[in-house]
């Protein structure tokens, strides 16, 4: 069963500033036992390096029927209640963004939705910077996903060609999201840990390959290195008569 503790990456500073930046959220187990949380939080916490640890018992943060509404789930809509300060502030408004709206709707068990972001409210656009490492990006990226797609010219000859490379997905509208989160995306969660965040591989279900091992900090210098690429060159669309 998936952990209820979600704890996402520390600020690459002393750990005392990186124990700052965290608060608690309270959030019933008829939420978290759907999983949503596990595919909510870590998007959260991949840009803004804070920590969320989810609980039972009140915290700095909640959940519930009471507060600002931030998604619905059927006919119940879930309100975030919250203390004041940057953290929570910061939360609630990331939930509230267009980048939120598009985590909270993503999250699918079968194909379907399950949560909605439209709870007739205002929605407040939050711009999200590539702030990682791009040099370490490409070390972590020829190193972790070298073997699989092609990063760049330096490993041209040892990718596997049925795997997109780095260039073409660069293409993709959505290819920011894609590799922030890809550890969650098929085949990767088979053979993929990340550092406090995914769950170690069950007994009877050992990685089929040599696991990659990351953590969120690296995921981000993955995707700021991605963004400093060159889109490969698709060719012009085909015409037809």
């Amino acid at each position: 069963m998936l952990r209820t503790l979600v704890c996402l990456i520390a600020v690459a500073a002393s750990p005392v500033l990186a124990q700052d930046k965290t608060f608690t959220l309270q959030a019933p187990d008829t939420l978290v036992e759907t999983g949503f949380l596990k595919h909510l939080l870590p998007r959260f916490s991949l840009k803004s390096n804070i920590r969320i640890t989810v609980q039972p018992t009140p915290g700095d943060a909640a959940l519930g029927s009471d507060g600002t509404p931030v998604f619905k789930q059927g006919d119940t809509v879930w309100h975030l209640a919250k203390t004041d300060g940057p953290f929570t502030d910061a939360f609630q408004e990331w939930l509230l963004s267009d980048v939120g709206q598009r985590t909270i709707e993503g999250f699918k068990k079968d194909g379907t939705a399950l949560f909605s972001a439209d709870v007739t409210r205002v929605v407040q656009t939050v711009t999200l910077d590539l702030s990682g490492d791009a040099a370490l990006g490409e070390k972590i990226s020829l190193s972790q996903c070298g073997r699989c797609h092609v990063v760049n010219d330096t490993n041209r000859m040892n990718a596997i060609g049925s795997s997109p490379s780095f260039g073409l997905m660069r293409n993709f509208d959505d290819w920011q999201e894609r590799f922030e989160t890809f550890f969650l995306l098929k085949p990767h969660p088979a053979f993929t840990q990340v550092t406090d965040v995914t769950d170690p591989f069950p007994e009877h279900l050992p990685s089929p390959i040599a696991p990659i091992e990351v953590t969120l900090e690296e995921i981000e210098a993955i995707t700021a290195y991605v963004g400093s690429i060159t889109p490969s060159d698709l060719g012009a669309p085909i015409q037809t008569q």
